[in-house]
């Protein structure tokens, strides 16, 4: 009884529960055959969710107030430069994921360096951050080109039924797990979310591990972008406009403590299955993109209740 309890009490457990049971839904009302086409399909789509959810996470995670509005216009810039660097050849693609990485360091670096040197508020800062890079990004985007041969053949490149994107992101996910639980980096975050000052007396390189984190978040969403762009055919000014109120659903409801200081790799990837199941119903059943929206913040609004109030009751 008590390992059961234990495993309710994981931030992740209820998003994982919420996709199983959403897939036993689709399973109910569409048959298993439909279902099991629906999980395939969400091993490659879920993947952009995860990659900018995981950058989310480590921007809320250093504590509260922070968070990167920037990541759709992050989006468009960096799978814009990828596309051009790359310019539709194999021989080219090594450089384009190098442009496309350093890109959206520099993005981030930027961010920061808004939030740390002018004293502006991360929601303020990124959001005005992003109205630059998206001029930028419509400079770019004109003209455009399709990816090249190779890497649209990998991005859609699926084994035993799973998108081969899903392997990189595991990779991914993978080594941000060993950095946030296993190396001194990952403790100087969480500590520096609990409690900035009493982090920066215990010797946290406060300022080294928050400009980390923005460029951390902006490098994920800019290789997003270069796998998004690969998996769709090439990239688009709108094709990160979905991702600023998924990059903070996928968190929030994945168990990442909003108020930082707790991050959740695993939930992130479940609360990305959760959502990707609940739109593909809504997809089913006709709904339009207003209420996919509406459902969204509902359940963040929801989560984030649920997360909050037992905290402010003890208060």
């Amino acid at each position: 009884m008590s390992k059961v309890f234990s495993i309710r009490q994981a931030p992740w457990f209820w998003s994982f529960l919420g996709a199983v049971l959403v897939g036993i839904a689709a399973s109910v009302m569409f048959g298993l055959g439909t279902a099991g086409s629906m999980l395939s399909t969400a091993s490659a789509f879920v993947v952009f969710s995860v990659l900018v959810g995981l950058g989310q996470m480590l921007v809320i995670t250093s504590g509260p107030g922070n968070i990167d509005l920037s990541i759709p216009a992050t989006i468009a810039l960096s799978g814009g430069v990828g596309m051009r660097v790359m310019a539709t050849s194999d021989h080219s693609i090594v450089i384009g994921i190098f442009a496309v990485v350093v890109t959206g360091a520099l993005i981030g670096l930027f961010n920061y360096l808004l939030i740390r040197s002018l004293r502006i508020p991360p929601i303020i800062a990124t959001l005005s951050s992003s109205f630059v890079l998206q001029s930028f990004a419509i400079s770019l985007g004109r003209g455009g080109a399709a990816p090249p041969p190779a890497l649209e053949d990998f991005a859609l490149a699926r084994v035993g039924g799973v998108s081969a994107l899903a392997l990189i992101a595991l990779i991914i996910t993978s080594l941000i797990a060993v950095v946030l639980f296993k190396l001194v980096q990952g403790r100087s975050l969480s500590a520096l979310g609990q409690n900035r000052r009493a982090a920066n007396l215990a010797g946290v390189r406060v300022g080294a591990v928050h400009c980390l984190t923005y460029v951390s978040c902006s490098v994920l969403a800019a290789i997003a972008a270069l796998l998004l762009a690969a998996f769709s055919g090439g990239a688009t000014l709108d094709m990160g406009a979905d991702y600023m109120l998924l990059s903070v659903a996928v968190v929030v409801i994945g168990g990442t403590l909003v108020s930082g200081g707790r991050p959740s790799v695993t939930g992130t990837w479940s609360a990305a299955c959760f959502l990707f199941l609940i739109n593909a119903l809504l997809n089913a059943s006709g709904a339009g993109a207003g209420l996919r929206a509406i459902v969204y913040g509902a359940l963040i609004i929801g989560v984030t209740a649920i997360a909050t109030g037992p905290a402010d009751a003890r208060s």
